[in-house]
C-alpha cells in the first residue's frame, strides 16, 4: 500500500496536465507585429483533432478575432481564430500591395498553427477555414492557392503547408478585379484599398498597373482543379442574379454564383447557399466544416 499513494498521484499530476492544456491559449504570436497573434481554443480528444481556422471580416481594416468555440469544441473540433495587419499598417510599413499584409498573415498563421500539431493535438492534414466578408475572401485565397510552403526554408514553420482540407465562407468577396466585378455588378464599388488606391475608379482607370497584383491576391485567379471542397453561404437580395444592382454589392451572393461557376466547371465540390436557393443538408457555415472536418 505505501506505492499507492505516490502513483495515485503520479497518474493524478498528468490528468492536471491535460486539463491545463485544454484551456484556451489567448494571443499567442505567430509573428513580430502586435496584430500577428491568434487564440487556440483545444478540443478534448484522445487523438490529433481537427481544425477550424477561422480568418474575422472588417474590410481588413478593422475587426478582431474573438469568436465562440464551443460548437465545434463540442464536436472535437478544435479552433484557431486569427488577427491580422489591417492594410492602413500595411502602408505604414509600405507593403505593396497592402492586401498582401493580411493574406500572407493568414497564411504564416496557418503555417503556424500547423507547426504546432503535435504539441497542441492537431490533424494538421484537416483544416478548413472559415470567416465572413473580407475573412471569408482570405480563406478563399489560402484554399485556392498553390501551396506557399518553402522547402528549402530554413525557418521550420515556412517549410509547412499552406494549403486546405476545405473551406466555407460567408459573404465573401471572390474577385478584386474592378472589370469583372462591374460586369457582375454595376453598382459595385468595393476593394480599392487592397490595393492602396482611394476609390472605385481609381481602382478601374488604374487596372492595367495593378494587373499582376489582381492575379496574385485576388482569390477566383487561383481556381484549379485540386482545389479543396468549398461551401459559400451568403445572405442578401432573394434570388439574385448576374447583372443585378443588389442592395449591398460587397456581400452579395452574385459574387458566390460566378465563384460557383467557375469552380464546377474546373471540377471543384462545391456548393452555393443564399436566399431563395437553400441546401437542405447545410443551413451555414458552421454545419458545412462539422460535415467535412469530422469526415
Amino acid at each position: 500500500m505505501r506505492h499507492v499513494l505516490p502513483i495515485f498521484a503520479v497518474l493524478l499530476a498528468g490528468m492536471e496536465i491535460r486539463a491545463e492544456e485544454l484551456k484556451p491559449m489567448m494571443d499567442v504570436p505567430y509573428g513580430k507585429h502586435p496584430r500577428q497573434v491568434l487564440d487556440f481554443y483545444p478540443a478534448k480528444s484522445d487523438k490529433p483533432t481537427p481544425v477550424v481556422f477561422y480568418i474575422h471580416g472588417g474590410g481588413w481594416q478593422g475587426g478582431d478575432k474573438k469568436t465562440n468555440p464551443k460548437r465545434f469544441n463540442d464536436k472535437g473540433i478544435s479552433v484557431v481564430a486569427i488577427n491580422y495587419r489591417y492594410v492602413k499598417q500595411a502602408v505604414e510599413e509600405k507593403v505593396e500591395p497592402p492586401v498582401k499584409a493580411p493574406l500572407e498573415d493568414a497564411m504564416r498563421a496557418l503555417q503556424f498553427t500547423r507547426s504546432k500539431a503535435k504539441e497542441w493535438n492537431l490533424d494538421k492534414t484537416k483544416i478548413g477555414a472559415t470567416g465572413g466578408s473580407a475573412g471569408g475572401c482570405s480563406s478563399l485565397w489560402l484554399a485556392f492557392h498553390d501551396d506557399m510552403a518553402d522547402k528549402n526554408s530554413k525557418d521550420p514553420i515556412s517549410q509547412e503547408s499552406t494549403r486546405l482540407y476545405c473551406a466555407a465562407v460567408d459573404g465573401a468577396q471572390t474577385s478584386l478585379d474592378p472589370k469583372e466585378l462591374r460586369e457582375w455588378m454595376p453598382n459595385y464599388g468595393y476593394g480599392a484599398h487592397a490595393f492602396g488606391l482611394p476609390n472605385f475608379q481609381s481602382l478601374i482607370d488604374n487596372r492595367e498597373k495593378v494587373s499582376k497584383w489582381i492575379k496574385e491576391y485576388s482569390p477566383i485567379e487561383h481556381v484549379s482543379k485540386d482545389d479543396p471542397p468549398i461551401g459559400l453561404f451568403y445572405g442578401g437580395d432573394k434570388d439574385a442574379k448576374v447583372g443585378d444592382s443588389p442592395k449591398d454589392p460587397t456581400h452579395s451572393p452574385i459574387l458566390g454564383i460566378k465563384l460557383e461557376e467557375k469552380l464546377k466547371a474546373t471540377g471543384v465540390d462545391t456548393i452555393l447557399v443564399f436566399p431563395g436557393h437553400p441546401n437542405e443538408k447545410y443551413k451555414n457555415s458552421g454545419d458545412y466544416l462539422i460535415d467535412h472536418l469530422l469526415k
